[in-house]
């Protein structure tokens, strides 16, 4: 997720931890809301399931535990927890900005002495 472009997640807010799933494809997944022909796998980046743990949208992402899935959806198969993410979940599409400037600054010169 490097790079100027635009992103798109869908969070879904659980009792204890916030769940979230990458959207690859827009308007594909408004479509899918609608008509649920449209195979997920046009839809999402993969079948993994991250949590915040309370951190907000904007928190560090972990892979879910499966039982982390079991206690908030139920189930800790994935395919069904990114369903139920996606049918009660919030879209959201944010901007990954280009870098520039210094990558490391904790390396130092770089030159050869």
């Amino acid at each position: 997720m490097r790079g100027e472009a635009t992103h798109s997640r869908v969070i879904y807010k659980g009792t204890h931890d916030n769940f979230v799933v990458f959207v690859d494809d827009v308007p594909d997944f408004r479509k899918w809301q609608n008509d649920r022909s449209v195979p997920l796998s046009q839809i999402v980046s993969s079948f993994k399931v991250f949590t915040t743990h309370n951190g907000g949208s904007q928190g560090l992402l972990e892979g879910a535990s499966r039982a982390v899935l079991e206690n908030e959806f139920g189930t800790s198969n994935e395919d069904d927890v990114v369903q139920q993410i996606l049918e009660k979940g919030n879209l959201q599409e944010f901007d990954m900005p280009e870098r520039h400037g210094r990558k490391n600054d904790s390396k130092g010169s770089l030159a050869a002495h």
